[in-house]
């Protein structure tokens, strides 16, 4: 059992302080610009390894860490599900006892969020939660510093994410609460983000001068600076994807809705998308679309996550 109180993870956003949140921001803004200037590995992580435990399958997640620590001057190893067999095969507390011994941080994509919390008692070393069903950190932190880059700011700005209360919404909520933001989250009766998310996200916002709320009334989207949706069905509730639809379907984000927000206001999705479904091909291709640099972003913000896990000191400023 990990008994050390300076080892830092991120199972949640919640585990950040909003300052440490807004320096990893920065960070990953000055990893980005360090990037695109010199295109050479930087060697913040020379001999480091990160371990990679997949569950469910990814794309942007596998993709964007494994150049993260390339870039950074380490290294990384992706176990599949055939190959951990997470909880199944063997416990995830021995798993992460073993990785531990192994490597120097470890990111994991799983279905229960509970794996990531025992991840994280048992490994040693610091976990990141990479998806889990309850929240979504490593997304919400590129998309933040995707409108960091469109406005420049955060403080103040409104985000009205449309469509189910899920891993995302609450990521969103966390962070965007921490960053002084106003975050709506605008659902179908009957699937709103959990109760204590919400509440810890407009705990948090007392104090940083945002605000958060659940609702299902679309009008809650009206001047709104960002227009954030994500896909109806997440992984593993396929089952229910087809009942989904018409409870969704007023929920699309379309040019109706794009619409109600403000003229400058910027469209996000986390990927992968169901065009047509939950946002139009004239919504996620069109000019306010900012999807893609979302989703370059992941890159960047992993960096600075993983730079700071590994002991890269945060310039956050005295309280």
């Amino acid at each position: 059992m990990n008994a050390d109180p300076a080892l830092r993870h991120l199972t949640s956003l919640a585990d950040l302080r909003p300052a440490e949140t807004r320096a990893l921001l920065d960070l990953a803004v000055q990893l980005k610009q360090d990037w695109l200037r010199d295109r050479v590995p930087l060697t913040d992580l020379k001999g480091r390894a990160l371990a990679m435990v997949f569950t469910k399958p990814s794309l942007r997640t596998r993709v964007s860490f494994e150049l993260a620590m390339q870039q950074l001057g380490g290294q990384s190893l992706s176990l599949s599900p055939a190959e951990v067999g997470l909880g199944h095969r063997e416990s995830v507390a021995d798993v992460a006892r073993v990785l531990g011994r192994y490597v120097d941080l470890i990111m994991a994509r799983v279905f229960a969020h509970q794996d990531i919390v025992t991840l994280a008692a048992h490994a040693g070393v610091p976990v990141i939660n990479g998806l889990s069903d309850l929240e979504h950190p490593c997304q919400a932190l590129a998309d933040l510093l995707t409108v960091q880059e469109a406005y420049g700011r955060l403080e103040g700005l409104h985000l009205a994410y449309v469509g189910d209360g899920n891993n995302v919404a609450h990521a969103l909520l966390l962070g965007g609460a921490q960053c002084g933001m106003r975050i709506s989250v605008i659902h179908p009766p009957g699937y709103a983000p959990e109760a204590g998310v919400l509440r810890r996200a407009q705990a948090i916002a007392a104090d940083t001068g945002g605000a958060a709320q659940a609702t299902v009334d679309l009008a809650a989207l009206n001047g709104a600076d960002v227009l954030y949706t994500d896909v109806w069905a997440s992984m593993g509730q396929e089952e229910e994807a087809e009942g989904r639809k018409a409870v969704f379907r007023p929920y699309r984000l379309d040019e109706r809705l794009l619409a109600l927000a403000a003229p400058s206001a910027i469209v996000l999705h986390c990927l992968p998308a169901h065009r047509g479904e939950e946002i139009t091909d004239g919504v996620i291709d069109g000019p306010q679309s900012r999807v893609f640099h979302q989703a370059e972003n992941r890159l960047h913000a992993q960096k600075a996550l993983l730079a700071w896990l590994s002991g890269r000191p945060l310039a956050i400023p005295a309280a």
